[in-house]
């Protein structure tokens, strides 16, 4: 009786744990703004232009991000999660609250230094809950705090939508439902349970949890094993860099999206980038879902790379729809599309990678991956977008580079994959007689 008592103790303590934190993670996401944010930026409230917006406002948190990732993820650790998640959604309230009340270009400037930390900090939501939890639950807590992050955007997209379509609010006006979200969020991540241990800088285990085990190696020495032991695998490098080449095309794509939207001639009377936003979301989800069962024991490796080179092409084929149209109800949907390919993708390169990783680098190396897709996304903004130094390509430009970037890679991949094939086929006859000869002799 008094083992059940305790395995009924545990699974109501995650339970719990999980249910807070993924209501901060509906919260933090329910930002109806966001998929107006260009409709916003280049509306009367602010003396900037579509071209100061798309050079010298959204390079500025890709940027900020890149720098402040790595150093979040180690503070992050040391000071065990909570404090970050609190800064997150003060960050929030700063943000949002500034977009209400700037009407300069250096104020949007300021914002998004501001909205790169916004997203370094998001780490620390994803992190908390292996901290907390016991490694048996990883599997299902990590699905229920993605699950609240989709739901959250979904409602953002949807009440957007609603607000916009029946004129009960402006553009701008959805910015105050967006500070107050991340007010809520403030309040609420103040009553999530305080993290006695973390990964790296607190990783000793009390003499009372556990038999005078004491970890000795330091937090340093520990961050290099995980590095060195998952770096040296040629599957974690495979998938590590599908994951980071797909992330970095996907954030470009998301974040100038709307700046195209604004340059077609014939924008609809109602902007449906609410609705959009909600279909993109509603339909990752769903191809996420279908992913993690697809790949559950029921794909190889290989073919698990094969299908990837094929989806990324077709998402770059999505890409081009989106942007070479003439009809902008042809490109949300290419957008949609596109989204929910990327859905698929990159659950079964996450779900690759961690197969081969020590649960306890999970954070580290997914971190790890992320900082290497912001560097690619730096360099596409510098090559892409950059006034100075770079091609300085119109926005219709720019998005036929990133649907050729997506079409290459899933091309030299396809290619890659195919040539290994062939390879190992031609050798495997070979590889048996060698095997029987020194059978035979031995």
């Amino acid at each position: 009786m008094a083992v059940v008592a305790v395995g009924l103790e545990m699974e109501l303590s995650w339970l719990k744990v999980s249910c807070l934190l993924c209501v901060f993670g509906f919260l933090r996401e329910l930002r109806p703004s966001e998929p107006y944010h260009a409709e916003i930026l280049l509306g009367e409230w602010y003396n900037v232009t579509q071209d100061q917006v798309n050079r010298q406002v959204y390079p500025i948190g890709t940027y900020s991000y890149l720098a402040l990732l790595i150093v979040v993820f180690l503070v992050t650790d040391f000071l065990r999660y909570k404090p970050l998640i609190i800064a997150n959604a003060l960050t929030g309230i700063v943000i949002w609250s500034v977009l209400i009340w700037t009407t300069t270009l250096l104020g949007l400037q300021v914002v998004e230094v501001f909205y790169g930390f916004y997203q370094a900090t998001e780490v620390a939501y994803y992190s908390y809950i292996y901290a907390k939890v016991d490694k048996k639950y990883y599997p299902r807590v990590t699905s229920h705090t993605r699950a609240a992050m989709f739901v959250g955007k979904l409602v953002a997209g949807l009440s957007a939508q609603l607000l916009i379509s029946l004129d009960w609010m402006n553009y701008k006006q959805l910015l105050y439902i967006s500070a107050s979200s991340q007010i809520l969020a403030l309040f609420w991540a103040f009553g999530l349970p305080r993290v006695e241990r973390s990964l790296y800088f607190h990783n000793k285990l009390d003499a009372t949890t556990a038999e005078h085990v004491v970890s000795t190696v330091g937090p340093m020495q520990l961050l290099w094993s995980h590095f060195r032991s998952a770096y040296t695998n040629p599957m974690v490098l495979q998938w590590s860099l599908w994951y980071a080449i797909g992330l970095a095309g996907y954030l470009q794509v998301t974040t100038y999206m709307q700046v195209v939207w604004k340059s077609f001639e014939n924008e609809p009377t109602i902007v449906w980038n609410g609705g959009v936003d909600a279909a993109l979301t509603a339909l990752a989800a769903l191809f996420a879902l279908l992913a993690g069962y697809l790949h559950a024991g029921r794909l190889k490796s290989r073919t698990s790379l094969l299908s990837l080179a094929v989806l990324s092409i077709l998402e770059g084929g999505c890409v081009l729809l989106a942007s070479w149209t003439t009809n902008i109800y042809l490109s949300y949907l290419g957008y949609v599309l596109f989204g929910a390919l990327y859905g698929f993708t990159i659950t079964v390169a996450s779900a690759e990678l961690a197969s081969s990783l020590i649960e306890d680098s999970f954070a580290l190396i997914f971190g790890i991956n992320t900082l290497v897709a912001l560097v690619l996304q730096t360099l596409l903004t510098l090559v892409v977008v950059s006034e100075t130094g770079g091609l300085n390509l119109t926005t219709f430009e720019q998005f036929t580079v990133y649907a050729f970037y997506f079409i290459v890679i899933g091309t030299v991949y396809f290619i890659a994959v195919i040539a290994e094939s062939v390879l190992n086929r031609s050798n495997g006859p070979k590889t048996q007689e060698i095997e029987i000869e020194e059978a035979k002799s031995g």
